[in-house]
């Protein structure tokens, strides 16, 4: 639900800066310049949340295989009792 959230803001954030930046009383090489400039910024903040869900992703992925471990360690004690 976070990533749906994450992933429309940024494409709304897209949008807002896109339609600002073309109706801006610039010249067009000032306009480039500012599309450019605010998508490395994007691309930027993107990679840092891509980080941040690999991160929590590979955390949960830890932990679930630790808890399968423990489960599987467990019902092995269990079935030779």
């Amino acid at each position: 639900m976070k990533g749906r959230i994450a992933v429309g803001a940024m494409v709304g954030a897209v949008a807002g800066i896109v339609t600002g930046l073309m109706t801006a009383p610039k010249s067009g090489r000032e306009t480039r310049a500012d599309i450019k400039a605010k998508a490395e910024e994007l691309k930027a903040q993107a990679d840092k949340a891509s980080r941040q869900v690999k991160k929590s992703t590979e955390d949960v992925s830890s932990q679930a295989t630790n808890k399968i471990r423990e489960t599987l360690d467990e019902a092995k004690k269990n079935f030779k009792k």
